[in-house]
């Protein structure tokens, strides 16, 4: 018998409703599926929104927020709201490979030390579907942990958990762009065991001039604020925090967007 696992998500009123259709689709077409669906609605939706969840109101969990709270708020409290212990994120934009699910199951079975397990996406053109580029990330939990010093070791959107390791790291908190970022280095200080698997786990849609505008100050700011997250958790040396700063000073703030789109897709791939 497989073990019982949920499903999370968070949609707000700017999705796209034919996206949040196709990932929700992408869910229940798996070769192993999900005993619930957690959905939290930021926030009022359009009616298109609404029209799409009410075509899956028999296999969702709503939970409805009176007002949008942010995406670190509403996987709180969607978190809080699973039944089970391993809990897929998901976000609404993207397409899950159809034996996404087996494998992670496969693998937590397999290694049942193992707290958080993500892998890679294959990175596609939202409008298109083109095939872009993969991204790939750390496999071991040595090289995770390496890793987490200077950016996150995970692709957010493919990550599988145990909702007891996420409660006991104090859970997702408020935090500009870096929600997901934060709470896994909260885990990693807490010496929760991590790993990825090598395999492409979703097609994840990507907006091609994303990476030029990965800069600009408020974008700076957050990631200074995680770095300093990073050196109060014991997690990096005073040396490797004064390097990520002035790294991603020139690299967001002095850095022209072209050629920061070029450095984020070729250097940071």
């Amino acid at each position: 018998m497989e073990q019982k696992f949920s499903v999370l998500m968070s949609v707000y009123k700017r999705d796209n409703p034919a996206w949040v259709r196709q990932a929700i689709e992408s869910i229940f077409n798996q070769t192993v599926k999900p005993s619930e669906v957690v959905l939290v609605c930021d926030g009022p939706l359009t009616k298109e929104l609404e029209t799409v969840l009410a075509d899956y109101k028999d296999k969702l969990v709503l939970h409805r927020l009176a007002k949008n709270c942010g995406l670190g708020e509403a996987l709180r409290q969607g978190v809080l709201k699973c039944s089970n212990e391993l809990i897929a994120r998901m976000d609404s934009d993207d397409i899950s490979l159809p034996d996404r699910f087996e494998k992670q199951l496969a693998y937590f079975k397999e290694q049942p030390n193992i707290a958080i397990l993500g892998g890679y996406i294959q990175e596609i053109d939202g409008k298109t579907l083109k095939n872009i580029a993969i991204r790939k990330v750390p496999l071991t939990d040595k090289e995770i942990k390496r890793y987490i010093k200077t950016r996150s070791p995970f692709n957010h959107m493919t990550v599988m958990y145990k909702k007891s390791a996420v409660l006991d790291a104090g859970n997702y908190q408020p935090f500009h762009l870096m929600e997901d970022y934060y709470l896994w280095a909260r885990m990693a200080a807490k010496g929760y065991e991590m790993a990825n698997l090598p395999d492409i786990l979703l097609n994840a849609r990507v907006d091609t001039a994303m990476y030029g505008r990965r800069g600009g100050l408020k974008y700076f700011k957050s990631n200074y604020a995680m770095s300093k997250k990073l050196r109060e958790l014991g997690l990096i040396s005073l040396p490797t925090f004064l390097f990520n700063t002035c790294v991603r000073f020139c690299v967001q703030v002095l850095m022209p967007n072209s050629i920061r789109g070029y450095f984020y897709r070729k250097v940071l791939r």
